[in-house]
């Protein structure tokens, strides 16, 4: 039977490119210094890790799509970034600069359809890159994860977000800083939410009792700003696996595991949420201090290393 697939109910509609979409932050082999530079005045300013701008102040934004995205297929996987086919779900999470990000998840050895990096819980509709550097924009450096739970469950890219980054961090990652790096874990559901927290309550205690600065929010609770989640320039798309990319990531991994599922996880939960990567995965394959994911392989991990 063909595959049903559907859009996001969370995703911008419409079709047309906006008149700023073609802008001079086209070259990605300028971004990693431009976006340190960007953190770095922010910082003078004290936008960089001053906070959040209000709703009121933000940019306004267009009603036109991201140019480039309708259409393509995801570098790696060559699934199409958009849809979403029955019986997947969404996963949306920030942690730093999302070209590493990404590529931590689509790395995993099954079950993931797709990933993509974007712009998501601010207030700016279909913002560009230069909009969301200046912190204008309210909106974080996300990635989102469509999935197939029958495969790999939530919990496993839960605990990847957790291990791949420094949560402590307060509006940002390294050398990146900013309300536009901050670290993010968004729910679709109250599952997704119940878990976010417990996981959340569990890492903090692993990390010896220092406070976990990431933001927990509904993706529903933008749509009054026009929605949750905008995607990325084309040239963002799985960044780190394409000719002549620099191998660059903020994300500062702390090499502390989250406990395990059955000691945090709700107790009506456990069984629809089990993970399905084993303790052997992590050991081998799991995030080690320092962020070493540009280094490796862009193919996902065989199932057959662990």
């Amino acid at each position: 039977a063909a595959l049903v697939t559907t859009a996001s109910p969370f995703l911008a509609s419409a079709t047309n490119p906006g008149n700023v979409n073609n802008n001079n932050s086209n070259n990605p082999t300028r971004q990693p210094m431009a976006r340190r530079m960007i953190g770095s005045i922010l910082d003078l300013l004290g936008g960089g890790d001053a906070g959040m701008i209000s709703p009121d102040k933000a940019l306004p934004g267009r009603s036109e799509k991201m140019a480039g995205i309708a259409g393509l297929k995801h570098y790696v996987l060559g699934n199409d970034l958009e849809e979403v086919p029955e019986g997947y779900e969404e996963a949306v999470f920030a942690n730093g600069c999302f070209w590493g990000s990404e590529k931590s998840i689509w790395r995993l050895p099954k079950g993931i359809h797709s990933t993509a990096v974007g712009y998501c819980a601010g207030y700016t509709p279909n913002p560009t890159y230069n909009e969301a550097c200046s912190s204008m924009t309210g909106h974080t450096e996300g990635f989102r994860v469509v999935y197939n739970p029958a495969e790999i469950s939530y919990v496993d890219i839960l605990r990847m977000f957790w291990e791949n980054h420094d949560p402590t961090q307060y509006m940002g990652q390294g050398n990146d800083r900013g309300s536009q790096y901050r670290s993010g874990a968004y729910y679709f559901n109250d599952d997704q939410k119940r878990l976010i927290e417990a996981s959340k309550e569990a890492y903090e205690k692993a990390l010896g009792g220092r406070e976990i600065m990431t933001e927990v929010a509904g993706a529903a609770d933008y749509e009054k700003y026009g929605g949750f989640w905008y995607f990325a320039e084309a040239y963002h798309q799985q960044y780190l696996s394409k000719p002549g990319a620099r191998p660059y990531c903020s994300a500062q991994p702390q090499g502390v595991s989250l406990p395990s599922f059955e000691s945090w996880a709700p107790k009506d939960l456990q069984e629809k949420y089990k993970p399905t990567l084993p303790e052997s995965f992590w050991a081998k394959h799991g995030p080690v201090r320092g962020c070493s994911v540009v280094q490796l392989s862009n193919e996902p991990i065989p199932e057959s290393s662990y």
